[in-house]
């Protein structure tokens, strides 16, 4: 019987999401959730979030819409998803097979002081994903069922949201290269080849 208390370690969850990840393209939400893709690796097939709070997962609609033939990740936070939560209204409309949203959810605002957010509260964003029309939305709290959002993003059959609760740690920022005019041009390139260089 899973533990109603369980909470993950943050960056485990995520080399668990990014294992053997492929063309898998991530989008990072700003603060904690950047630095935990960062540790697995700086990639061109990631676009990290310095600002914009609020923008991660629609962002990743509009990369899931564009490009239907590529899996698309949006690992953010708690609170960047509150700040956003109308966008899984849009997203469950839209219904884009190759997008997975996973929330690392830690009860807290990181980029502030660690004040809890309304998921400490009993705020239940898979419910609200649900309810939105998002049909496989899931509150996670063991490795095995981060494996299960894993294998079913590289699946692709339909839009995923995984609620993931994880202990409130603070831990050693991993920092990804910080100047926006190349990461966009780097992630340009990577999703669209030599396109990208006539556009």
């Amino acid at each position: 019987m899973t533990n109603p208390n369980a909470l993950l370690h943050r960056r485990d969850v995520v080399n668990e999401l990014l294992r053997e990840r492929g063309d898998l393209l991530v989008i990072a939400g700003l603060g904690a959730p950047n630095w935990d893709v960062s540790a697995t690796g700086d990639s061109p097939n990631n676009f990290p979030l310095w600002g914009a709070m609020g923008a991660a997962s629609m962002i990743g609609l509009g990369l899931a819409l564009a490009q239907p033939k590529r899996k698309v990740l949006v690992i953010t936070g708690d609170g960047e998803m509150l700040m956003s939560i109308g966008a899984l209204a849009t997203i469950a409309v839209e219904k884009p097979p190759n997008l997975t949203i996973a929330v690392l959810d830690n009860e807290r605002f990181g980029e502030t002081g660690m004040q809890k957010t309304h998921t400490a509260a009993g705020v239940d964003l898979a419910g609200m994903a649900a309810a939105a029309g998002i049909r496989t939305s899931r509150i996670v709290r063991t490795m095995e069922e981060v494996t299960d959002i894993r294998n079913l993003a590289h699946q692709g059959k339909e839009p995923v949201f995984a609620q993931v609760k994880i202990s409130p740690e603070a831990l050693v920022f991993v920092m990804p290269p910080a100047d926006g005019g190349i990461l966009t041009s780097r992630f340009r390139q990577s999703v669209l080849g030599d396109e990208a260089l006539y556009n």
